[in-house]
């Protein structure tokens, strides 16, 4: 969410939680730690405030956390699991939702590593190891059939991502049965909300 009128029109389109992404080295949707702080106070009660961060250590992720103040950190890079417990104690009351970038079969390792560890997962399609990393907002999807793997093997709720829209979030569902969904470039217009994509979402979802 870029604005307090994209948070509204989410919110009014029936959305759980609205996203606030951080600095990244690439994707859509980017909005920065200062606007992100701003924003998130304007997140309704009742509704979760995501933070998206791309920090890599405990102590940055704690930071960022305590200048935006989100109910929820997602974070977009595979950290070392090992930072968990000093984040904990850095943010505590804060819920941690890991991504985990569905690449390959690989995959399913590294969302068993963290499924002890976060609170929530979140299956997306970036490409962390590229040249310029990918951690979010690429458009694309992922293998799903990988993605139900994980989910049936996690006892924790599993979100998912990765280019999530109306003609393709009933089969998402059917294929995956994931505990909620996130959506990005499916409901953007020139890195916007859109309007009318995203009550094509909601009709499809309701289908």
């Amino acid at each position: 969410m870029a604005s307090v009128e994209e948070i509204e029109a989410a919110v009014a389109a029936g959305a759980h939680a609205v996203g606030l992404v951080g600095e990244m080295p690439s994707g859509a949707g980017v909005i920065g730690i200062d606007r992100a702080a701003i924003l998130a106070r304007s997140v309704p009660a009742g509704v979760e405030s995501f933070y998206l961060s791309s920090a890599e250590t405990a102590a940055a992720l704690a930071r960022e956390v305590s200048q935006v103040r989100p109910t929820t950190l997602q974070i977009v890079r595979h950290v070392a699991p090992a930072i968990y417990p000093e984040l904990r104690r850095a943010a505590p009351g804060v819920r941690l939702v890991q991504v985990v970038h569905v690449e390959d079969a690989g995959s399913l390792a590294t969302a068993s590593a963290y499924a002890g560890l976060a609170d929530a997962l979140l299956l997306d399609s970036g490409r962390p190891t590229a040249g310029v990393a990918e951690l979010g907002g690429t458009g694309r999807t992922h293998d799903w059939s990988l993605s139900a793997r994980i989910v049936r093997a996690t006892s924790i709720p599993v979100y998912l991502a990765g280019g999530l829209n109306a003609s393709n979030v009933r089969a998402a569902i059917e294929a995956v049965r994931p505990f909620a969904l996130d959506f990005c470039s499916g409901v953007r217009t020139n890195d916007k909300l859109d309007a009318s994509m995203l009550a094509a979402l909601v009709t499809a979802l309701r289908g």
